[in-house]
């Protein structure tokens, strides 16, 4: 469907008789000019890959029969790999049926126990992809237990930071607010019953979790919930 919606062309990896007879499998036409496939054996496949990147040949790396840790390794890799200098961060996107707008989740895959420096970054690189999906002012709500700072709770310190470090222009392109609970992030009427005012409140188009545990957590409740 991407294809015939011309949103995307593909560059397929891996070894050209394989790619030939999965192709066939599932009935795609591998003569289609959105369709180009690079003969690579199992080994080289990230490689090629992430290099087609790097070189302005394609754009995005996608994951196909391979392991994560095969994949950021090219990624990391020194010499043509993808690192920026910033933190890497994952950024899951979801489509969920009772909600007006699309939510980022971060970080759920990547980052153990974030710091507050490590968080600001983990914004900016979700404010980054919001941004290249065309929402230009972010909404990110710094999640918490409780909307209340207490300082024996780092998370709630830590939302308290950012969201000053938004106010004073440090983190740009967004609107941050936190500490937050889920439910004041995601929910207009929990927000009100809270007596929380902020533009972010039940409005949160990004969810930044405070270590891996809550954001994975989340990231599974979504899929099967």
């Amino acid at each position: 469907k991407d294809i015939e919606n011309n949103l995307c062309r593909f560059l397929l990896v891996g070894e050209q008789k394989e790619v030939e007879k999965l192709a066939g499998e599932v009935g795609l036409s591998l003569n289609h000019p959105s369709i180009e496939v690079l003969d690579s054996n199992q080994e080289e496949a990230a490689a090629v890959a992430v290099k087609a990147v790097k070189t302005g040949r394609a754009q995005v790396v996608m994951k196909g029969n391979l392991s994560t840790k095969e994949i950021l390794q090219s990624v990391l890799q020194k010499d043509y790999g993808l690192r920026t200098g910033n933190v890497l961060s994952h950024v899951a996107l979801f489509e969920i049926p009772n909600q007006d707008r699309l939510i980022f989740l971060t970080d759920s895959a990547m980052n153990i126990a974030p710091s507050l420096e490590e968080k600001a970054q983990i914004i900016e690189n979700t404010v980054s992809v919001a941004r290249s999906l065309g929402i230009e002012q972010p909404k990110v709500a710094v999640l918490a237990a409780v909307e209340v700072v207490n300082p024996s709770m780092t998370a709630t310190m830590d939302g308290a930071l950012l969201t000053q470090m938004a106010n004073r222009g440090q983190l740009k392109n967004c609107q941050v607010d936190g500490p937050l609970a889920f439910d004041n992030a995601v929910s207009i009427e929990a927000a009100e019953q809270k007596g929380i005012t902020s533009p972010v409140a039940g409005k949160a188009d990004v969810l930044l979790a405070p270590a891996i545990e809550t954001a994975n957590a989340l990231y599974k409740s979504f899929m099967y919930f």
